[in-house]
């Protein structure tokens, strides 16, 4: 089974606020010209990119601060279409009035497997009163969390919000609940795998940082050598990357530290991370148990990497 655990689709960029098309534009060399291209993150190109994995989380996002949302029923409809496939991850913003009810009223929805938070980008304190609200809900109901900084950085996201050993408080106060640290919680990577270490049900996914080799490779094998790779889960951070992409990225990360005396990291353990039961670890019912799931996919195992 591959799960890939963090993907964003929306309508149109400026649903991502003002400047959505100017900070989604990603500069790529193409020949000799440098140019600057918009992923396209509608519906059909992802599920196209979803082809090589059995589930995919499909991560909400609202922002008062940012003026920005993803809606939630725009997820919940694609949700609904391939419901054997698509699992929700609805985007609350807990600096809105009655956030915490909002997450009651998911009580049921099949498409719902979680929620999403961004502390940086919806400008609180992961300690705020009004966040512990939602997270008081979340755990009630078995909702993991997952953190993540939105699908882009802007000018005015709060980067002090997002260091994740802010989050210790939230683990210690609300043991059984799930939380994901999007990213690895990069910059403060060494910060997320503490904590994944610290407590049994904090975990990190690493997407965004397997289409950038040497970022990939620096928290995989600071993953393993803590001992808690078996925490971190698979994500491809569509539309920036596929899941095809980082799949093989991820078999390919000893590749880095050819020739040199940089440690390498097992294949079995690599594999393992790439097919981890995402859906178990955060309490999530697999699709297929609430409605009829379609035939499973054949897949090929990449060869590639040591």
């Amino acid at each position: 089974m591959i799960i890939d655990c963090h993907t964003f689709i929306w309508e149109s960029p400026e649903q991502l606020g003002p400047n959505g098309t100017s900070l989604l534009q990603q500069p790529v060399i193409l020949g000799d010209r440098r140019v600057r291209l918009l992923p396209k993150a509608d519906i059909a190109t992802h599920f196209a990119a979803s082809e090589p994995v059995d589930y995919c989380f499909v991560l909400g996002f609202t922002s008062r601060h940012l003026n920005a949302q993803i809606p939630n029923r725009f997820i919940a409809e694609y949700c609904r279409e391939h419901p054997s496939q698509m699992i929700g991850f609805a985007g609350l913003d807990p600096t809105e009035p009655g956030a915490a009810r909002q997450i009651k009223a998911l009580r049921g929805e099949s498409w719902v497997g979680g929620i999403t938070l961004s502390p940086a980008a919806q400008d609180f304190h992961p300690s705020d009163t009004r966040a512990f609200e939602v997270y008081e809900s979340a755990s009630k109901l078995k909702l993991p969390v997952v953190f993540t900084n939105g699908p882009v950085l802007t000018p005015q996201t709060r980067l002090e919000y997002a260091r994740p050993i802010l989050l210790d408080e939230v683990a210690r106060t609300y043991p059984d609940l799930r939380l994901v640290i999007a990213h690895c919680g990069y910059p403060w990577v060494d910060e997320t795998l503490t904590l994944l270490a610290k407590h049994q049900h904090v975990y990190a996914d690493v997407a965004g940082l397997l289409h950038r080799p040497w970022l990939g490779y620096d928290a995989i094998v600071r993953a393993y050598q803590m001992g808690v790779l078996n925490k971190v889960l698979f994500g491809s951070d569509f539309p920036f990357a596929t899941a095809a992409e980082c799949i093989e990225a991820v078999y390919a990360i000893n590749q880095t530290a050819q020739g040199t005396p940089l440690p390498l990291v097992p294949r079995s353990d690599l594999r393992r991370m790439v097919e981890r039961d995402a859906l178990s670890l955060l309490g999530i019912n697999a699709p297929g148990s609430r409605l009829t799931a379609a035939l499973p996919k054949a897949r090929r195992v990449p060869k590639t990497g040591g």
